[in-house]
């Protein structure tokens, strides 16, 4: 939250207020917890400890040490910070009836259990837009907090993930950490207090219209003159957070070994990473970007002359110059370790005007819908992203155009509306009372 946000809060006594937006009225409400509990709670349990585990990330060689730095956070930040949203939620409450409560990601897994303690009659809904990992993962965690933490995922009423495949680890880890019954046919696991929680998985898709009506402002057009203007014969794109997550060393690495291997697309080829700095107030997120920019340097004068460097890399957040680039790239790429769903998989073929091919992690969540048209690759294996480089770059007219045009057709099938309407008929036919099936699982 930032000052501007406590400022709002304190103006209206820490209550909720009104807002309107696009010509609707919302109630909103801003808490604001300790400064030192939410440091805590943010920069030393959700990132990195949470994140790492949920993106396997851990050097578990040498990361991390468990010490009571990290018990006291857990202790005296996350879950702090969890029972500040979960008194609002009561509060906010207090006057409804049988009210549904929305709760989203991997900063408030204890507060669903702190809310269904003081109000058994709400419906509690939790979407985790990151990764669920396999049971061992789960393991970095001391036992008390890995209970603690699945003790307050199941006090939901249903689950929600991105993939199927998440929803499984999830499934998974029930059973296999805590001994749950566990339907994994109908997505059903039965919590220590006998409820039945329903787990489902729910794609997050764009809004394709609104994103097409951007890519035609004014600012994004400039960019796109300036991208004409400069570009050589192939441009290469990637847009992401400067996380670890996202594999961007990699990258760089797999675009390094492609020049090397295919000396002759010297000089025919511009690599533009536009990242975002992201989490600088936690260590691992500051070396991670040193790392990139010194890679960067490497690569740029390993393979680059007086008049062109291989890799062109944008530090800032831009819109309407990364949908710019999003028009005009030969091939992008999108290469995380792991990611939730990676929306950068989906904005960029939505709105390139060159057939332009996508070279895809298939550890993304986006990889579950759109690997049919897409370069898969594994993230690990450098060699076999410099060989999709190369395969992209020398792809057939019709084979990119088959491929462009597929992930279009996907991309636009669906939009959020239809998301949101998924995850209400599953509320509804819970609160209804009907028996789960294999099918409604998703």
């Amino acid at each position: 939250m930032t000052e501007a946000d406590a400022e709002v809060a304190e103006r209206h006594g820490g209550r909720s207020f009104s807002v309107e937006l696009d010509g609707e009225t919302y109630r909103i409400r801003l808490v604001v917890s300790d400064p030192d509990a939410y440091d805590r709670f943010y920069n030393v349990i959700a990132n990195p400890l949470l994140w790492f585990i949920q993106h396997y990330l851990w050097d578990l060689s040498n990361a991390p040490e468990i010490r009571r730095a990290e018990v006291e956070a857990y202790e005296h930040g996350y879950r702090v910070v969890n029972e500040d949203l979960a008194n609002a939620v009561l509060e906010e409450a207090e006057s409804l009836g049988e009210a549904v409560v929305m709760l989203h990601d991997y900063h408030l897994y204890v507060a669903p259990r702190l809310i269904r303690n003081q109000r058994p009659d709400l419906f509690l809904h939790h979407f985790i837009h990151i990764p669920w990992t396999q049971p061992d993962a789960w393991r970095v965690l001391p036992a008390d907090i890995r209970e603690d933490i699945y003790e307050g995922v199941l006090a939901n009423d249903i689950v929600a993930f991105h993939t199927r495949a998440y929803r499984r680890n999830f499934l998974l880890c029930c059973h296999e950490l805590f001994g749950l019954d566990v339907d994994m046919e109908a997505g059903v696991v039965r919590a220590p207090d006998g409820r039945e929680v329903w787990v489902r998985a729910y794609p997050l898709p764009i809004s394709a219209k609104t994103f097409q009506r951007t890519a035609q402002r004014p600012a994004v057009h400039e960019y796109e003159r300036e991208i004409l203007r400069r570009r050589r014969e192939h441009l290469i794109l990637r847009v992401d957070r400067a996380d670890l997550s996202k594999n961007i060393l990699r990258g760089f690495t797999a675009f390094d070994l492609f020049l090397e291997q295919h000396p002759e697309f010297r000089e025919q080829v511009t690599f533009i990473a536009h990242l975002i700095p992201s989490r600088q107030d936690v260590p691992e997120y500051r070396e991670y970007l040193e790392r990139i920019e010194a890679l960067v340097a490497v690569v740029n004068h390993r393979h680059g002359t007086t008049d062109w460097m291989p890799i062109e890399l944008r530090l800032r957040e831009n819109l309407e110059e990364a949908i710019a680039a999003y028009k005009h790239y030969d091939l992008l790429i999108v290469n995380a370790i792991w990611d939730g769903m990676n929306l950068i998989a989906k904005e960029g073929p939505l709105v390139n005007e060159r057939h332009g091919v996508s070279l895809l992690s298939e550890n993304t969540g986006a990889h579950e819908e759109l690997a049919e048209f897409a370069l898969s690759v594994n993230p690990f294996d450098v060699q076999e992203q410099a060989d999709a480089i190369y395969r992209a770059l020398t792809m057939s007219a019709e084979e990119r155009s088959w491929r462009a045009e597929g992930l279009k057709r996907i991309i636009s099938a669906r939009d959020p509306g239809d998301w949101v309407d998924d995850q209400l008929a599953d509320i509804e036919a819970k609160r209804s009372g009907r028996a789960p099936s294999a099918t409604s699982a998703r």
